[in-house]
């Protein structure tokens, strides 16, 4: 295993269970200890968790790692998660998506799906988004229309935030808004751990017909500090299927679609 493949797996792990010592990681990675001191050290000194004797401690911030490092978390149900979102795209169709790891799925999924442009519309949909990766990897595809807004990126999730990122939808309208978030529950609506990606995520689904909220089901059920939306503006919510049946029929009641993929 990669040591880019092994720190994914390591956060992954503690991440769940908040504590690890070194030999119970060496022992669930399938490596020397000695490795593992040395990977503990080296993602504390990243600030991506905390060192103590003998092991390591999950960081408060771990959620806000950088995208490189959460891409490999949950990453069928990601998957799942974007096919399922895709479906709901049509020909010509212009879509708002912000950063991260599941819209960045979506937008592949999008790039890749044959009878979006097989059919005679060109552009055969328009993407606006505030994510450098995902403009940078679909530029290549001539049969999408790329727009980024301008702004200042965030490392963790190569958002661009900041005025020159809202600047933009006072001059678009969407006909879907396809949000990630690092939280979203029926009381508080969609959230997450930045203010500024809030901002952008905000106007992205007040100038959108129809707000489609991505989340797989670690993010169901919680909040994250910085309002995106209410409940009552999501129009759509798609999941994976470990989301219990309580958090469904709540949104469900809240005139909330839910797809569980």
């Amino acid at each position: 295993m990669a040591r880019h493949e092994r720190w994914n797996a390591l956060l992954e792990l503690l991440a769940d269970a908040g504590r690890l010592t070194v030999e119970e990681a060496a022992d669930r990675m399938a490596v020397s200890a000695a490795t593992i001191r040395r990977d503990f050290d080296q993602l504390a000194q990243q600030q991506m968790l905390t060192r103590t004797r003998g092991g390591a401690v999950a960081q408060t911030v771990s959620y806000d790692l950088p995208l490189r490092y959460k891409s490999a978390r949950h990453a069928s149900r990601k998957q799942r998660i974007a096919a399922a979102t895709a479906e709901l795209a049509r020909p010509g169709a212009i879509i708002g998506l912000n950063g991260g790891t599941t819209t960045s799925e979506v937008a592949r999924v999008l790039a890749t799906r044959a009878d979006l442009h097989a059919e005679r519309v060109s552009p055969a949909i328009t993407i606006v988004t505030n994510a450098l990766n995902i403009g940078a990897e679909l530029a290549v595809r001539p049969h999408v229309k790329i727009v980024l807004t301008g702004g200042v990126p965030r490392p963790q999730s190569y958002e661009l935030t900041g005025p020159l990122a809202t600047v933009i939808f006072d001059h678009v309208t969407l006909d879907v808004a396809i949000i990630g978030v690092n939280g979203v529950a029926v009381e508080c609506g969609a959230t997450c751990d930045n203010e500024g990606e809030a901002d952008v995520n905000r106007l992205m689904a007040e100038r959108a017909d129809r707000v489609v909220v991505v989340a797989d089901g670690s993010k169901v059920g919680r909040r994250a500090f910085a309002r995106i939306c209410d409940t009552s503006r999501i129009d759509v919510l798609v999941t994976d299927e470990t989301v219990p049946q309580e958090d469904v029929d709540a949104f469900i009641d809240a005139g909330v679609e839910v797809v569980r993929a």
